[in-house]
């Protein structure tokens, strides 16, 4: 399965559970995650959508850190959230 099917799959499992879900693709930041999730009535969450196996290239890692530092949740999802 490729990203773009992965990525789909997971804003219909949010938008399904009520999330807001924004596809990131051009930010001022290269490397932030690919999509932005809003529980209702609760902060916000960012995913970074790999294909199985695969892993955030140094950027994103670094992005993923600076996230995680303001305190928002980040998950890796490859068809699993991690």
């Amino acid at each position: 399965m490729n990203e773009q099917k992965i990525q789909y799959k997971l804003i219909k499992q949010l938008e399904d559970k009520g999330y807001y879900v924004i596809k990131l693709s051009v930010t001022n930041k290269p490397g932030i995650p690919d999509l932005i999730a809003i529980p209702k009535d609760s902060d916000v969450e960012f995913y970074e959508v790999k294909r199985p196996g695969k892993k955030p290239r140094p950027l994103q890692e670094y992005r993923i850190k600076e996230i995680k530092k303001h305190g928002v949740k980040v998950y890796i999802y490859d068809g699993e959230i991690k």
